[in-house]
């Protein structure tokens, strides 16, 4: 069993932060500290809505007046940026299993104004100096067991430096699962992280962690976790399952996705331990950012809007099929897709249901498989006066799609939350879109945009000739964008609810 490293006081670190009223206490009443552990963080390093999901809830909740804290991976992307980093001495150590592995740990010195989060770094070469975050050419790191082991030992070890009191450890996803496993197994006697509770966050159940059997010695785990309850499934290991076992509560990002996480049908193969969750798990719709994404002070675009000024829409319009090399037809209807191109988010229902053979026009913004990018490159090709598509994303190309298009599509398999829908309400883009997780939740048919439920081409199409005939009809269509953009999609309402689950899990919390 490793021993924690020297504690230290972290009351120099947190004394540049301006004094609140405590907002969380602890089961003592003393103030506790919220501890992100997160694979990815916006803008440092991210693949998906995980890192911009989790920096934001960070920083809203910093406004608010609480103590956070993010710890993540010190990534060759993060490395390469030009970041004022101090060195928090000595290195971390961490022993498993007869490795020995030396971890910096590394603050980033903040200048920006206000209450933010404080942001640290896990530096380990060996296994994070890498192209990829997660792996490389479509394929998993071979060590990613032994990668996020590290990471979240690190991350445990580093608490007794950052945190005085009583603290929240909010872990998002596989990747941060084995923390609570280490936690409630090799730390439990230890009075320091008895103060902990722990709230685990599943941003996107499909992906779990799984790993072969011999995991578990190579991890330094208890073969008594073995077992259904906790790590098993199907022959192999399950980190997220593990951390639902000893988490305190367990939320994920809708409340429609909670629902679905517990059938048999949307579960992932987990449902019966969500279900076996009963009242400790939640569904929380995420927010955005809502000063980042206005269309009335947006730098971004080429020309502001709102919804009693819907005319300069039309100039971001042009401006997109400008972008895109697409003629500049002011009547024709213009679909954006702002996306990871996979499965997932519906890309067979796109390519194989005749919708882009409909008298529109269609601009795709983002990388994906393969298979995917071929095919739209080769339809942009034969049909350069209708589609365009750009595969690198940069986030000035995604405002410039969510400002100029008229609809945003989203035609998921599954969607735990969404951003991009909430993105394009608020700038009169109305969304296509499955009625699947956050999606159902955000989008309300026929007033802020137009929904479909079975996962099908005639579905799809039903509600895409709905969303033309609508928009012929320019004082309904401009009815529906207002009805759109009128949306409140901030933090705070999350940010409120996050603090009563952080309250729930002190007060449930395991032994």
């Amino acid at each position: 069993m490793p021993s924690p490293s020297k504690r230290t006081s972290a009351k120099a670190a947190a004394a540049s932060q301006p004094s609140a009223e405590p907002r969380l206490a602890g089961p003592d009443g003393a103030s506790a500290t919220v501890v992100h552990l997160v694979a990815e963080l916006a803008p440092f390093a991210r693949t998906g809505g995980l890192g911009e999901a989790a920096a934001n809830l960070a920083r809203f909740q910093a406004k608010a007046g609480l103590d956070v804290v993010i710890l993540m991976p010190f990534y060759r992307e993060v490395a390469q940026q030009a970041l004022a980093l101090r060195v928090v001495e000595p290195p971390l150590v961490v022993q498993v299993q007869g490795r020995t592995e030396e971890v910096r740990l590394l603050e980033l010195v903040s200048t920006e104004p206000g209450r933010q989060p404080r942001i640290y770094f896990l530096d380990r070469p060996a296994y994070f100096d890498r192209a990829g975050l997660y792996g490389e050419g479509g394929q998993d790191y071979a060590d990613n067991a032994r990668r996020y082991a590290c990471f979240c030992l690190a991350a445990l070890q580093a608490l007794p430096r950052l945190v005085d009191g009583p603290a929240v450890l909010h872990a998002h996803d596989w990747h941060a699962a084995l923390a609570p496993v280490y936690l409630r197994t090799w730390y439990r006697a230890d009075p320091f992280y008895q103060r902990i509770a722990v709230v685990l966050a599943v941003h996107n159940a499909g992906f779990q962690g799984h790993f072969p059997v011999a995991a578990m010695h190579d991890l330094g785990l208890p073969w008594a976790l073995y077992n259904f309850s906790q790590l098993e499934w199907y022959g192999r290991v399950n980190l997220l399952k593990g951390a639902m076992a000893f988490a305190d509560a367990v939320v994920t990002v809708s409340p429609t996705h909670a629902h679905e996480l517990r059938t048999a049908g949307g579960g992932f193969g987990l449902h019966e331990a969500f279900i076996g969750l009963g009242g400790r798990f939640v569904g929380i719709t995420n927010g955005i950012d809502q000063e980042d994404w206005n269309p009335a002070a947006d730098p971004q675009i080429t020309a502001p809007f709102s919804a009693d000024a819907l005319d300069g829409k039309k100039r971001n319009k042009a401006a997109l099929q400008r972008l895109y090399g697409l003629p500049q037809r002011a009547r024709l209807p213009l679909f954006g897709m702002s996306a990871r191109m996979v499965a997932q988010k519906g890309l067979d229902l796109i390519l194989g249901s005749g919708f882009l053979s409909l008298e529109a026009q269609f601009v795709f913004l983002g990388a994906g498989e393969p298979r995917y990018e071929a095919a739209l490159r080769q339809l942009a090709f034969r049909a350069p006066e209708r589609i365009g598509v750009q595969l690198n994303f940069t986030d000035r190309f995604e405002h410039r799609l969510v400002a100029g298009a008229d609809l945003c599509v989203m035609p998921s398999q599954y969607e735990p939350c969404g951003l991009t829908q909430m993105r394009a309400q608020r700038y009169g883009t109305l969304p296509l879109a499955r009625r699947v997780g956050g999606l159902a939740d955000t989008i309300e048919d026929g007033v802020t945009g137009f929904l479909f439920d079975a996962y099908t081409s005639e579905d799809f199409l039903v509600a895409t000739v709905r969303a033309i005939t609508l928009y012929r009809d320019p004082d309904a269509w401009r009815t529906m964008q207002r009805a759109a953009m009128a949306r409140d999609f901030g933090w705070q309402t999350a940010v409120q609810r996050y603090l009563d689950v952080y309250r729930f899990a002190f007060t449930h919390r395991r032994p």
